[in-house]
């Protein structure tokens, strides 16, 4: 299927000029609204918007003089009319769902505009995974737009994944149509050192004019910070803290603050705005990460905001965030964003701007969406089977490949352990004394330790490097396994009990890639995800009925954690502090180094 095409500013102008003019009708006009105008942080009754091939071409008290007999006239009815929202940061795989279907999922909570990070398939397929998402992204009936991944591997050396991004991949993508600029920078200790790859992509994503995203996931706020800002990325999403944002924001980057499925970072940034009084122009929402429950059941960008509304921030600056703040920073503000002449007609209706009820979504100047529906279709991609079957491992797996030997003679050992923290993406480096028995270290419920494997799966290596996690609270004899495993992607396996483990990451193997809770030698809950091991391309409503009932397995093994599933999937992140697993062994994020499972070995 060919990419949607939509003219260009330049070859709407003159039907655009004819219409609020009065010399041609508008191809659709939305009457008798309140005019949400973003530009001046004002909601002006009694307004008109008339719309031309998808672009606005009037907004203004009377549209009469556009209206023709057969112009499309929506009432609205003293509503607002608010711009649709956009998202700066995000992942569609982390929806577990393809471009087509987060799109059909997302369009009725009002998202018009998407900026998305591939770097997910990246890590299985490489330059050719990041095509397949561009061009079913080109289908779709609103706007996403694909920022090209900058680092595949995140951390060179610490992990190894399925295909690597070089410099090359990054500027034959700038070329790409859909191509916004450079993906997140998680590599910054690459940065500050000066590494010349990483300064390599940057170079042709500004060359190409296009804007460096940024991932700066440490709290030292000291000189790295300011070599890393002093590197090129014009925004970050890593900030926990007022500190955080407010450093971003005077170094002249967008801070972009983020409400994900497991990541609540707005309120305690966002007081930069509502207390400390910064311009809110330096600050952008965001949702970097949300699976497809979240999605389906509680919203996207709506969500957040009204997160970010009942945090205390005024709501029209809530929605500058989420829209002009946004494209202004892509270098889109005269094509999307607000509503004004010129813009793609992305428009919401809605009857109260606090709690954000979305009663009607129009995108491109078409009704996308009404009362919760999506009303239009959203194309998929014809995905090869390079792309369905990668979930490569040398051999089915045994309880033996996850027993993790003591040293020779100890009784105990004192093991590091990563630390889950709820809610937000860091993990802690923990020190636990966990008992030996016949010579093999085991996890301890008592102290809430379980075990956790990386397995290899894009080489087939039979690789399998074991550890030690607490936080999920699981107890019985239970095992969760994922091939969603940032960023590597390879299998991670969390159990208390070895022959669970090994059941859960064969049952993945079989099925292709995804999701499995098990307990007693029996599954209990599956979300099959059989493109690049990441994604499905089910409904998204069939995909969140299956992750709802994963999340509840996860729940009858004793983990009471909010959207555990995502800290899950995070735990190989070896980019973000403090401790991480990889197919290479277990990493010092503090260090960027290697470390031993037992500190006195």
């Amino acid at each position: 299927m060919e990419p949607t095409t939509f003219p260009t500013w330049a070859e709407c102008a003159a039907d655009l000029v004819a219409v609020a003019a009065g010399r041609a009708p508008a191809d659709t006009v939305i009457r008798g609204g309140i005019w949400v105008n973003v530009h001046t942080r004002e909601a002006l009754p009694d307004h008109d918007i008339a719309i031309a091939r998808g672009r606005i071409a009037y907004v203004g008290p009377d549209a009469s003089h556009c209206t023709g007999p057969d112009t499309t006239v929506i009432e609205a009815r003293g509503r607002y009319m608010v711009p649709g929202l956009c998202d700066g940061h995000m992942h569609i795989e982390s929806g577990m769902l393809t471009p087509a279907e987060f799109a059909r999922a997302v369009i009725p909570h009002g998202t018009t505009t998407m900026f998305t990070d591939p770097h997910e398939i990246a890590n299985v397929l490489g330059l050719d995974g990041v095509r397949m998402m561009h061009d079913e992204a080109a289908l779709q009936p609103i706007n996403i737009f694909t920022q090209m991944p900058s680092c595949a591997p995140s951390a060179p050396g610490l992990e190894t994944t399925g295909h690597e991004i070089t410099p090359a991949d990054v500027a034959e993508a700038m070329t790409w149509p859909g191509i916004i600029g450079l993906g997140e920078m998680m590599n910054f200790p690459g940065v500050v050192a000066g590494d010349d790859k990483m300064l390599a992509e940057m170079a042709a994503t500004s060359a190409a004019g296009k804007t460096i995203g940024g991932h700066y996931a440490s709290p030292d706020l000291g000189p790295a910070f300011h070599a890393y800002a002093a590197g090129g990325p014009a925004d970050d999403h890593e900030g926990t803290q007022e500190a955080d944002a407010i450093a971003r924001a005077r170094q002249g980057m967008r801070a972009m603050l983020r409400l994900g499925s497991a990541w609540y970072d707005v309120e305690a940034q966002i007081t930069a705005i509502t207390e400390k009084g910064l311009d809110p122009r330096g600050f952008i929402l965001c949702t970097d990460d949300c699976h497809s429950g979240t999605l389906v059941n509680d919203g996207h960008m709506n969500r957040v905001v009204r997160h970010a509304i009942d945090c205390g921030c005024d709501p029209l600056v809530a929605l500058q965030m989420a829209t002009l703040n946004t494209a202004t920073h892509f270098g889109l503000e005269r094509e999307l964003g607000s509503i004004a002449p010129g813009r793609r007609a992305d428009v919401i209706l809605t009857s109260d701007l606090a709690t954000l009820p979305i009663e009607t979504v129009i995108a491109r100047g078409q009704v996308v969406a009404t009362d919760g529906t999506c009303t239009v279709d959203c194309p998929h991609y014809d995905w090869p089977d390079s792309a369905r079957q990668t979930v490569n491992m040398a051999r089915d797996l045994s309880a033996q490949d996850f027993e993790i030997a003591a040293p020779q003679g100890a009784n105990h050992v004192t093991a590091r352990v990563i630390g889950v923290v709820e809610n937000q993406a860091p993990t802690q480096a923990l020190s636990r004394t966990l008992s030996v028995t016949d010579g093999r270290v085991d996890p301890d419920a008592a102290q809430d330790v379980a075990q956790i494997a990386l397995v290899e799966r894009h080489r087939a290596t039979g690789g399998v490097v074991n550890a030690f996690v607490s936080g999920f609270g699981y107890d019985g004899h239970m095992a969760m396994a994922s091939t969603v495993a940032h960023d590597s992607h390879h299998m991670i396996v969390v159990g208390t009990d070895r022959a669970n483990m090994a059941a859960a990451a064969n049952h993945l193997r079989a099925l292709g890639g995804g999701i499995t809770v098990w307990r007693d030698g029996a599954e209990l809950a599956s979300v099959p995800l059989p493109i690049a091991g990441l994604m499905s391309d089910s409904p998204a409503s069939d995909v969140a009925r299956q992750a709802d009932a994963m999340m509840a397995a996860m729940r009858t093994c004793g983990c009471t954690l909010n959207n555990a599933y995502m800290q899950h999937s995070l735990l190989a992140l070896v980019v973000i502090p403090e401790l991480r697993i990889s197919d290479l062994g277990l990493v010092d994020v503090t260090r960027f180094e290697f470390t031993d499972l037992f500190e006195d070995s």
